[in-house]
């Protein structure tokens, strides 16, 4: 009799603990013990944004809405004291070599129980026959816009697709820059436009008779920090240093006016004294393509400066920045955000994001810091889903667009595009096949594709502006054409921030003028070129570039944990 009641003993004991295991770790009625647990184990529910919060938070309840808190903790200082010290260490990272074990959205929500819906839609293959349909409903997009343009339009810079005709200068009024603006601003005579007392160009020149007499004297960080790749391939190609050097004096100025307290930059910038006019330092509009031209330069011509200046722009951004929970697949808290702050405090300036910010994941990308890609990716990815377009800008406190424009912009194709290239995972073609059917429906008309004026209601603006061409259909073209030869080429090109392909070639690593020789190169004695030696391996601050090969294993899951998507979907008003 000893040893049944032995037996039995051990019988109920086991179910005992499994009884406890299954409503601690989520498998039964929710007791609040999962918040105790850093571990995944599909729970059904994440501290949602209209949840309960910690104490500093305050109440539950909808943001924006009388009563409750005043937003999600993106309103929240990336960490105490860091306005007063100056710094805030970067969210941790893998140590070098090791990958972090939620890399890759490692899926473990489905242990226990069936996909759920965002499994079903987006987990497994992407069909060869679909990819193929996609693939040309992205080159017949591109041809009807092309052949309208050209049919309707040219020379004139644009289409109005919507009355089938050209949009080009204003002779009647010079002073409308929207129209009479050459698209890009880039032009060789910018070269005189930068002869200013600090070195900072002009934002605008006529191309006939140079910079106009009352030309403003304020200018934007991208436009005036946005020449080196153009300029230093020009120099490169035809050995005059003059383009380069202007350009990169033009860098220079803006980068020794960041804060000394954040090392961030502003927006807008006096061109004669130098000093910021707009204070507001973001990844969007103003500022996005200063920080990718700093890194684009350094793969193009392999400057050793270029590369500190892009590593601590990088870490200033995540220092200040970056709001969120520490990791993108892992942990509980808000997804990981970059926010607008001012440049010399750190503190929030506003509450909303414009859709220009959307092409960091794919510079993330290219150095590799592919997991915070992913986060900040599916939430643009979750404001498109919502609107079918995206908004000019987006308030995600009050979950509302702030401006509700929407004129066609490649970013966030581009960045799907380039997290397909890196993760070959087919829920980025689920994306682009999206955005596709989206721009299909809501903007296409009788000569083109035309902007959306009201991303809510639909409405249009008669105006196809040219990097619809060059850029957006590009890229989905690209995405969906597997067998394209840019992808059989390994690293061989690049694409400008314009979306043109450049070659990454040795070449370009030649300065045929002596200025710019690092001290361990330089001309022979002869005057003769010689090549330079190969600049540092790219290294990023707060990288997991050691995790960037994905596994077979894993290509066919999410990239984002089933939970943190429904989480971003939460916090736009998807769900």
């Amino acid at each position: 009799m000893q040893w049944r009641a032995l037996v039995l003993g051990l019988v109920l004991l086991r179910l005992g603990l499994h009884g406890v295991l299954w409503l601690v770790f989520g498998l039964g009625p929710s007791m609040g013990f999962y918040q105790r647990f850093p571990l995944s184990f599909g729970f059904q529910r994440l501290r949602a944004p209209d949840g309960p919060e910690s104490p500093a938070s305050g109440p539950p309840g909808r943001p924006g809405t009388p009563g409750g808190p005043s937003g999600p903790s993106w309103l929240q200082p990336p960490g105490p004291g860091a306005a007063a010290a100056g710094r805030r260490r970067a969210p941790r990272r893998p140590e070098p070599g090791v990958c972090g074990p939620a890399h890759w959205g490692y899926v473990l929500g489905g242990r226990g129980r069936g996909p759920d819906e965002y499994e079903k839609r987006y987990s497994g293959a992407f069909p060869p026959q679909l990819r193929a349909q996609m693939r040309d409903l992205a080159r017949g997009m591109f041809v009807f816009g092309y052949d309208n343009y050209m049919a309707h339009a040219f020379p004139q810079d644009e289409l109005n697709p919507i009355h089938c005709r050209g949009r080009g200068p204003d002779r009647g009024d010079p002073s409308n820059l929207n129209i009479n603006d050459v698209l890009g601003n880039y032009s060789l005579t910018l070269v005189d436009a930068l002869d200013t007392l600090a070195g900072i160009p002009y934002p605008r020149v006529n191309l006939k008779t140079g910079v106009p007499p009352d030309s403003n004297n304020e200018t934007c960080t991208a436009g005036a920090g946005s020449l080196l790749v153009e300029f230093g391939i020009l120099s490169r190609l035809l050995g005059d240093s003059t383009f380069e050097w202007v350009a990169r004096r033009a860098v220079k100025a803006l980068w020794n006016l960041r804060s000394n307290d954040t090392g961030l930059l502003g927006n807008v910038v006096n061109i004669q004294t130098g000093r910021w006019v707009g204070k507001q330092s973001g990844l969007g509009a103003g500022l996005d393509s200063f920080y990718e031209y700093l890194l684009k330069s350094y793969i193009l011509f392999g400057e050793k400066e270029d590369l500190e200046m892009f590593n601590a722009a990088y870490r200033s951004i995540q220092n200040y920045l970056r709001r969120g929970r520490e990791a993108c697949n892992e942990g509980e808290g808000d997804p990981p955000l970059y926010v607008n702050v001012n440049m010399f405090s750190g503190q929030l300036m506003n509450t909303w994001i414009d859709s220009l910010q959307a092409f960091f994941p794919g510079l993330q990308v290219l150095i590799g810091d592919v997991e915070d890609a992913i986060c900040l990716h599916a939430f643009y990815y979750a404001i498109w889903k919502r609107y079918g377009a995206l908004p000019e800008r987006y308030n995600w406190q009050l979950q509302a667009p702030d401006v509700l424009f929407y004129p066609l912009r490649p970013e966030l194709v581009e960045s799907t595009y380039l997290l397909y290239q890196a993760t070959k995972n087919p829920f980025y073609l689920h994306v682009g096949m999206d955005i596709l059917q989206s721009l299909e429906k809501y903007t296409k008309v009788k000569c083109g594709y035309a902007t959306l004026h009201h991303v809510i209601d639909k409405s249009k603006e008669d105006r196809m502006e040219s990097f619809f061409l060059s850029e957006t259909c590009k890229y989905l073209y690209l995405l969906f054409d597997e067998e394209n030869p840019v992808h059989k080429s390994g690293t061989k090109y690049m694409f400008t921030t314009e979306g043109h392909i450049v070659s990454v070639d040795k070449h370009l690593r030649e300065s045929p003028w002596k200025e710019f020789f690092s001290e361990e190169g330089g001309q022979d004695q002869e005057g003769k070129s010689v090549h330079r030696p190969k600049s540092p391996e790219l290294k990023v601050i707060n990288s997991s570039s050691n995790c960037n090969r994905v596994p077979d294993e894993r290509r066919y899951s999410l990239p984002l944990k089933s939970i943190y998507m429904r989480q971003i979907d939460q916090m736009v008003g998807l769900i």
